[in-house]
């Protein structure tokens, strides 16, 4: 029988997860079906056991659940702990195990397919949500020279640099948290971790928040958001997060069919599809 996966949000109706897990299936010859899974924003939990009752053997997770899911699953593995939020789960055994693949796929693409070395760099996130949450650990193991996590409610952006200040293999890293309206200084790479482009909206940015040479990625793909508008204003180097999207998603596929598909082809073939349309 074909082994039954889907992508679980609100919004889903976007996402390319489908046609990526295809293609991993095409390559790698595993039958699997793969489909999109709209929870209400009151209803994850039903939705995920409704799937799981009906055969499912895993689930990607997208805004705004990531939180929620890591409460939901048996076994969160270490990094989906470190993260406090899950983006996959993984039901076997009469269990329902917790990973976090989307910190492992936006250091992928940034170092191996954008070029880009976090190491010594300045490091901007906006946001302090679930997105936020899930790449912290990779982006510090990276060893940025500063890193700083930006959000409308400061109370939460320091929550979440608290989990890592204290942290000895990051002790090379400044760590801070701010408002919008406070930065002042200049990056090298700036994340928007929000899903404001979802909505043609943008956090509340000043000028002169890129350095010289500096990189925005926007987690947010298949879009020229606002903010990558604004960073291309201000003679940033731009990538929206497809690469990521890609990356993360061969993780999963690993952790679900125990082998890793190639991500260029996909990367690529998809970059062509958006691009065009």
């Amino acid at each position: 029988m074909t082994d039954r996966y889907a992508v679980v949000g609100n919004p889903v109706a976007h996402s390319l997860s489908p046609e990526i897990h295809a293609a991993f299936a095409r390559e790698t010859r595993q039958d699997i079906g793969y489909g999109k899974l709209l929870a209400p924003l009151d209803g994850f939990s039903a939705a995920i056991e409704t799937f799981r009752a009906e055969g499912g053997k895993g689930v990607n997770v997208t805004v705004p659940f990531k939180f929620e899911a890591l409460k939901f699953c048996n076994q969160p593995g270490p990094e989906a702990s470190d993260a406090q939020a899950v983006n996959t789960l993984d039901f076997r055994d009469g269990k329902i195990f917790g990973h976090n693949t989307d910190g492992i796929g936006l250091v992928t693409d940034l170092e191996s397919g954008l070029g880009f070395s976090v190491r010594d760099k300045r490091v901007l996130i906006l946001g302090a949500g679930g997105a936020t949450a899930g790449i912290m650990h990779p982006l510090l193991s990276a060893r940025p020279h500063q890193l700083v996590v930006a959000n409308r409610t400061l109370d939460k952006a320091h929550d979440l640099v608290a989990r890592f200040t204290g942290n000895e293999r990051f002790a090379l890293t400044k760590i801070t948290a701010s408002p919008y309206e406070a930065l002042n200084a200049a990056f090298d790479l700036v994340i928007n971790a929000t899903s404001a482009g979802l909505r043609n909206e943008m956090p509340a940015l000043a000028e002169g928040i890129f350095a010289a040479g500096a990189l925005a990625y926007d987690m947010v793909y298949a879009q020229h958001t606002p903010f990558l508008a604004f960073a291309q204003q201000q003679g940033a180097r731009t990538s929206d997060g497809l690469g990521m999207l890609v990356e993360q998603a061969a993780a999963a596929f690993e952790i679900w069919r125990g082998m890793r598909p190639q991500t260029r082809p996909v990367i690529e073939m998809l970059r062509t599809r958006t691009v065009r349309a």
